[in-house]
């Protein structure tokens, strides 16, 4: 990221601020989780941009920072789109969710380290087995719906100016 944009490590301490209070549904600090999706996403080789989404991509969603602040700070708009793209809306029928984020450029990338965060075989292993068991359909669900089926990324999931 470039001019008068935040820089990865001013992303990431406001994500971190944000979320600081919360916990996932183990208990475990929600930092944790957005350190995991934000390395998901480099590992995969993602762009700058698409990390910085990435320790974004709960904010709204979670009501950790207000879509005001999003739509004020000092992010490119492809950050923006994605961070949007992913934040699932309260009674958003799945295939428009899962449409936004296949239209959405780079942002099927930060779902896909999100669902394989979500769905770590380690973490769920902490949870009751019907919560378990819920979440690993629902995750494959939203994975067979973005073409993830299988483990497989589609080719195109990069960010566009990043191939």
């Amino acid at each position: 990221m470039t001019g008068n944009h935040l820089n990865l490590t001013q992303v990431e301490a406001f994500a971190r601020q944000a979320h600081a209070t919360q916990t996932d549904k183990a208990g475990r600090p929600y930092t944790e989780h957005l350190a995991a999706v934000a390395e998901g996403v480099r590992v995969r080789g993602g762009s700058d941009r698409q990390i910085a989404a990435a320790w974004l991509h709960d904010a709204i969603e979670d009501d950790a920072l207000s879509a005001r602040w999003l739509a004020e700070a000092a992010l490119p708009q492809g950050v923006k789109d994605m961070v949007l793209a992913v934040t699932k809306r309260p009674g958003e029928e799945l295939s428009a969710y899962t449409a936004r984020i296949l239209a959405t450029p780079g942002a099927l990338l930060i779902k896909e380290a999100d669902l394989a965060h979500n769905a770590d075989p380690a973490r769920l292993a902490v949870l009751d087995e019907s919560t378990r068991t819920r979440l690993i359909a629902k995750y494959a669900q939203v994975r067979a719906q973005l073409g993830l089926a299988g483990g497989e990324s589609p080719a195109d999931r990069k960010d566009s100016a990043n191939p």
